[in-house]
Order: structure tokens, then C-alpha cells, then sequence
């Protein structure tokens, strides 16, 4: 198969609603480095009130948002959290960013006891804690071939991990999903639940590429190779946010 007949479809989660502390730059950074290996990309915006068909779509993201705007997330994915999960099962890769983190999981109990039903694909609960986690992390994480992961956390919610999930990352530095068991993130088959802003893959381009390698090999059911890039300023700007601690 020719290189320039690749292409991948990116559905980007409820952007009205999620969409905080830099996570378009997620977007930006997967097309960009796509179009770089003359990938073809098509970003399509899922708004509140319109259906998935998860077969329209090889990559999915949806970011972080405040307390107001997750409550309207929870109930419009909740509209596909069929969709979504048999895309999931499928395989396909997906990033969820802090708020969508917890809602991709089983529940999140709020500060007021309100509880948030989440969509279940990461087995995983969130309670909302009485400390704010705010700050740089530095985390490692066994699958990839750069093992630093960088990225900025702000949070009260607490995340714990169930039996049918593994941890995204260790925390060399920061506090990760509870601030007491050294875990950052989740990970259900390729599906990546994280608290990293920043946004997080622009400075960490090895899982941003492992990301669109998960896509390639899934849509086309091959292993698609992928050129390296000149990521010299990428990994300045990955350095320059490894805290000096670790």
C-alpha cells in the first residue's frame, strides 16, 4: 500500500464542553505529525446531541472540563456509550483527558455527593477529594520506547484503578490519580485515560506517534511503518518539563 493513500478519521469528543488547559494542542499535534508522513486526517468535532456510528471513526480524544460542563459531557456520552465501547473492543485507539478520564469510567462521585455515571470502558472510580493536585509530573511508562512521559496536572478528583484495567504510567513525581499508589492514567486495550494537560502529547511525541501506529495497524489490520521525524524541538520542550527531582 502506497504511504499517501493512508488516511485516518479522528472523532474529537464534545470540543464545546472539554476542551481546558491546552488539550486542542492534543489535536494539533496528531495532525500535524500525520501530515508530516503525508497521512491524510480528517478531525470531525462530535457535538452534544448527535449519534456515533464508531465505524465513521479510527482515533478517538476528548479533553477536560470544568464541574458544569462534565455533567452535560456524562449525559451526552452516555448517549454512545454503546458506540463507544464497541469501539473500544475494537481495538481502536482513544485518549481521554482528565474529566473525560473519569467519565470514562464506571462513576464519578462529586463533592456534593452527586454521582456521575460514567460509560464503563475504564474500569476505574473517581470520588472527589478535599486536596487540589496541581503541578508538573514526571511519570515512566513500560510500553513505550521513550519510557519519560511529561505533563501537567490539576485535579481534586481521585481515581482508583479496578481489576480489569492497569495503570497508564508510574509517578516519579507528582501525585498521578489519587496521590497515594504511585499511578497515573489507565489503560483498557488501547484505550488511554490520563490527568496530563499541558496538552500532553506535543511534548511527548513517542506516544503521540505510538497513538496513530495503534490506528494504522487497527484500520488497515497490518503493521504500517512510519518514518521518524525530526523531533528536535519536540524533546527540548519534553526536557525542559522533566522535574529535576527525578
Amino acid at each position: 500500500m502506497q504511504r499517501a493513500a493512508l488516511k485516518l478519521s479522528i472523532a474529537h469528543l464534545y470540543p464545546d464542553l472539554l476542551n481546558i488547559y491546552g488539550d486542542m494542542g492534543n489535536i494539533m499535534a496528531l495532525k500535524m505529525r500525520c501530515a508530516w508522513r503525508d497521512i491524510e486526517v480528517e478531525v470531525h468535532n462530535i457535538t452534544t446531541g448527535q449519534i456515533i456510528n464508531q465505524a465513521d471513526y479510527d482515533l478517538f480524544f476528548a479533553g477536560g472540563g470544568q464541574d458544569t460542563q462534565q455533567v452535560i459531557a456524562a449525559n451526552e456520552l452516555m448517549r454512545n456509550g454503546v458506540e463507544l465501547n464497541k469501539a473500544a473492543n475494537l481495538n481502536k485507539p482513544m485518549l481521554a483527558i482528565c474529566g473525560s478520564y473519569q467519565l470514562f469510567g464506571n462513576y464519578y462521585l462529586t463533592s456534593d455527593n452527586q454521582r456521575l455515571r460514567g460509560i464503563s470502558i475504564l474500569d476505574v472510580h473517581t470520588q472527589a477529594g478535599e486536596k487540589r493536585f496541581i503541578g508538573n509530573v514526571t511519570a515512566t511508562c513500560p510500553f513505550l520506547p521513550i519510557r519519560t512521559i511529561v505533563g501537567f496536572e490539576n485535579h481534586s478528583g481521585q481515581t482508583f484503578l479496578g481489576d480489569n484495567v492497569e495503570a497508564f504510567m508510574k509517578v516519579k513525581v507528582g501525585n498521578g490519580n489519587n496521590g497515594a499508589d504511585k499511578t497515573e492514567g489507565a489503560r483498557y486495550k488501547n484505550v488511554f485515560g490520563t490527568y496530563l494537560h499541558g496538552p500532553l502529547l506535543p511534548k511527548n511525541p513517542h506516544f503521540c506517534d505510538y497513538l496513530i501506529q495503534l490506528a494504522l495497524n487497527v484500520k488497515y489490520d497490518c503493521n504500517i511503518p512510519m518514518f521518524p521525524l525530526n523531533d528536535e524541538l519536540e524533546y527540548f520542550a519534553h526536557e525542559a518539563r522533566i522535574c529535576a527531582k527525578y
